[in-house]
């Protein structure tokens, strides 16, 4: 089915509409794991991308591939930092840029947020089908992926 270009955008327009509820009914379901950890949602999001990285990241590195600005990764970094989670190790590619690392505590930390996530995950998915879920991810990175490149085509990182 071949769609016009405003029968696309109509439909793009739906699918953010369900997304903004899907993840204000996401953000409300995990806020026990955000009190448990005594972590914020965006501190914890900084964790992960620190721990689940292939190679240490840098701070832009984490805003570019999450869409935040600079300043506001730097300031969570820097309360990972206060908190003894993650640390700065030198970058031999950068001299400012410092690369993060998860200390043993943010290691530990997070792979306690990891089960009560799971846990409140396996609550919430009572009823779905892991095939529907897995759907659902690989049609969010391929609409993720497709905006990313059109992003890039407008030069907008």
């Amino acid at each position: 089915m071949v769609l016009t270009v405003n029968e696309r955008a109509a439909s793009f327009v739906r699918f953010l509409d369900e997304f903004a509820r899907l993840r204000g009914r996401i953000q409300s379901a995990f806020d026990a794991v955000h009190v448990e950890t005594g972590l914020s949602e965006l501190d914890l999001v900084v964790l992960n991308a620190v721990t689940g990285a292939a190679l240490p990241p840098t701070v832009p590195q984490i805003g570019r591939s999450l869409g935040h600005a600079r300043q506001v990764i730097q300031r969570a970094a820097n309360s990972l930092i206060e908190r003894g989670l993650i640390e700065t190790v030198p970058n031999p590619d950068h001299k400012r840029a410092h690369r993060l690392v998860a200390t043993p505590d943010g290691l530990a930390l997070k792979a306690e947020a990891d089960r009560a996530g799971l846990a409140r995950g396996a609550a919430l998915t009572l009823g779905l089908e892991v095939q529907t879920i897995e759907q659902a991810v690989g049609a969010l990175r391929q609409i993720r992926e497709s905006l990313e490149t059109n992003l890039r085509r407008e030069g907008v990182r």
